[in-house]
């Protein structure tokens, strides 16, 4: 009974053998197997054939021998010697097909590791580099030759900490596998992301024999999910932080101050003055280019741990997170309107932009985000009121203001179909003739709850909620109609000072509303005078000039109002088909005291005249400024000294008393208007 041989232990291996299979690289091991496993299937195949060829021979010559005693035990004895030979045969076929498959599989592999478009490097178990592929070259720029027998801890990039590694390999030592997102640094020293999938090889006897892992580059798309980010939390136009992140960061903010306690944060609203005037004149893409220098000019006055942004608009926002007082917010302030001063230029033209500041403190105005920035818009919204380029720190009565002013806005929706707006009219004076020239129409807010509301505080509502336009069709309306009730009851021609809005001049239609009213009424044309702002005549000359000389076609009287307090150029304002200018009651009110003011008063008046018009001066309330009035010879005169604003049936019993002429309060005595 034969003994199969014991298995040869691996230890019992010669020296020289177990040499020659560890120094032999991967490649070359599957060569041999290659050579090994063709030859011995081509030597079992021919074998197999071999022992066919000669069974046959022995049946032929057992026949040709005429053996018959023998016959019947050859022809067992080469029948079971051909079957013997033939399943030799077939099995080396069979073991030749099995490794053509084996050898067209490690092709494809080998074709696989060398053409895929990720970096593949495989480690012996003790980390040192045996292979890489070429796609690994590509994204490190290391050449085979650099990395073969080294330790990948060579391309480290000092990102992530031993920690990290410590956790990674556990990873792998224990569940076979790990990936993830890793920083490495190419051969030129350049760090970047790579997507890394490491596994282990594993031998029969559970031993870890290698480690092969996998990457792929993640720069680009790191780019472009920044990018992303960016865009989502950036405003497109400047870069700053948008509303999002800033309000985020405003946020963290608090929670920082609410840990230390003591620390105070600061919001500063900005908001650009008359913005509007640069889109309009100069075209929004001009609007943009000066959005972007003011965006760079707040940049360099602000602190590294401060937050500049842009929430849209002209409306931007600065966070001081670390202060104690706000005596450190109003020097920011101070700083931004500073820096605003200079004037920006575009297309060569000199810019000049000015902006009104809101000041919230926390903890002192406000827990929240919303709420501080609320309380911040408030604060700047009073600065708009008080007439802009300047900062206000919030205060409990601003809000209460606030609220006062929503209120009134709410209720101004109202007031016209509840005819709660009435016209109150103040006389003017002719110094030369000693006359009545005529009324300004001044609309009234008589609320029956409020009671009588002035006008300097609704009359901006109703500018900024457009409802100016229709207010104002009504005052002209109610006007004309009351010119032609005083002219059915008797009384002598009056002009009739109407003033126009913004918002009513710059409407096409505004020449036809004009028409109609007088039609409506049979009035002549002479008898209405129509007041628009010196800074409305302003915003746009040639839009300006095109419609008073449509106007003025038409026979009306057109005057500039509140002269002095715009900016005002005389080549421009001898193209406008004007008869009067009024000067603003500010420069009136100190013509005695101040000769600044008493100098511009005389100037204006002389201009004037010069040029061919009359001069208005309105808010006169003592003798001395009348005398000095007349004696610059002043043609027209309105003022407390003569009457208030009074409803029409007041004003026409006061008319009464002075049969139209000039009122006797002109003489020794002189008492003012009730």
């Amino acid at each position: 009974m034969s003994h199969r041989p014991a298995a040869i232990p691996q230890d019992a291996l010669p020296f020289k053998v177990k040499h020659v299979l560890r120094t032999l690289s991967f490649s070359k091991i599957l060569l041999l197997l290659f050579v090994l496993g063709s030859g011995s299937g081509v030597v079992v195949s021919a074998l197999g054939w071999w022992g066919i060829e000669q069974s046959v021979r022995q049946i032929e010559w057992l026949r040709h021998a005429n053996l018959a005693n023998l016959q019947h035990a050859a022809l067992t004895v080469v029948g079971l010697s051909g079957l013997f030979f033939a399943l030799a045969a077939a099995l080396g076929r069979r073991f030749v097909t099995a490794h053509e498959r084996n050898t067209q599989s490690l092709r494809l592999a080998a074709a696989v590791f060398d053409r895929s478009t990720e970096g593949i490097i495989i480690t012996a178990r003790d980390g040192r580099i045996l292979q890489v592929n070429p796609a690994f070259t590509t994204v490190t720029g290391y050449q085979p030759e650099d990395v073969i027998g080294r330790n990948p801890r060579m391309f480290s990039s000092g990102r992530q900490d031993a920690d990290f590694y410590r956790t990674l390999w556990n990873t792998v030592l224990s569940s076979g596998q790990w990936q993830g997102e890793i920083w490495n640094r190419r051969q030129n020293g350049e760090v970047y992301p790579e997507w890394l999938s490491i596994c282990s090889l594993r031998a029969a006897s559970g031993e870890i024999d290698y480690f092969v892992a996998t990457f792929s580059d993640m720069t680009e798309r790191k780019r472009a999910e920044d990018k992303l980010i960016h865009q989502a939390y950036h405003d497109a136009l400047t870069h700053l932080p948008n509303r999002v992140l800033f309000k985020d960061r405003l946020e963290q903010s608090l929670a920082f101050s609410r840990r230390m306690k003591h620390k105070k944060v600061a919001l500063l609203f900005i908001d650009l003055d008359r913005f509007k005037l640069v889109n309009d004149s100069l075209g929004h893409a001009a609007g943009d280019r000066l959005l972007q220098l003011v965006a760079q000019r707040l940049r360099e006055i602000g602190r590294q741990t401060d937050t500049l942004a842009r929430l849209g608009g002209d409306e931007f926002t600065i966070l001081l997170p670390d202060v104690d007082r706000v005596e450190e917010a109003m020097v920011v302030a101070d700083k931004v309107l500073a820096t605003l001063k200079q004037p920006f230029v575009l297309d060569g033209r000199d810019i000049f932009v000015s902006a009104s500041i809101g000041i919230s403190m926390y903890p002192d105005d406000g827990a929240d985000v919303d709420v501080l920035m609320k309380h911040a818009d408030t604060a700047m919204y009073r600065v708009k009121q008080q007439g802009r380029n300047g900062f206000q720190i919030y205060t409990h009565a601003l809000d209460q203001r606030s609220l006062r002013r929503l209120e009134l806005e709410n209720q101004l929706h109202k007031a016209l179909e509840r005819k709660q707006l009435v016209l109150h009219y103040q006389p003017q004076f002719d110094l030369s003739e000693g006359r009545l020239r005529g009324v300004e129409a001044l609309v009234r807010w008589q609320h029956p709850e409020l009671g009588m509301i002035s006008p300097v505080e609704f009359i901006p509502l109703a500018e900024e909620s457009g409802l100016i336009v229709p207010i104002g069709a009504w005052v002209l309306e109610t006007a004309c109609r009351q010119v032609h009730a005083w002219r059915q009851a008797g009384f002598p021609d009056l002009v009739m000072s109407v003033n126009l809005s913004v918002r009513q001049f710059f409407r096409e239609d505004i020449a036809r509303q004009v028409m109609r009213a007088i039609d409506d009424y049979c009035l002549a044309a002479h008898v209405l005078e129509l007041e628009i702002t010196e800074s409305v005549a302003m915003d746009d000359v040639a839009y300006t000039i095109r419609t008073l000389e449509s106007l003025a076609a038409s026979g009306l009287r057109l005057a500039i109002d509140d002269f002095g307090t715009g900016y005002s150029s005389l080549s421009q304002l001898k193209k406008m088909p004007v008869k009067i200018l009024k000067i603003d009651r500010s420069f009136v009110q100190d013509i005695t005291t101040d000769p600044d003011d008493a100098e511009i008063v005389n100037a204006v008046i002389t201009m004037a005249h010069r040029l061919g018009l009359k001069v208005i001066a309105e808010g006169v309330e003592s003798r001395a400024q009348l005398d000095h009035l007349r004696e610059q010879q002043c043609d027209f005169v309105q003022g407390f000294l003569f009457s208030r604003p009074l409803p029409a049936a007041e004003l026409e019993a006061l008319l009464g008393e002075w049969d139209f002429s000039f009122p006797a309060v002109c003489g020794a005595g002189m008492p003012v208007g009730a």
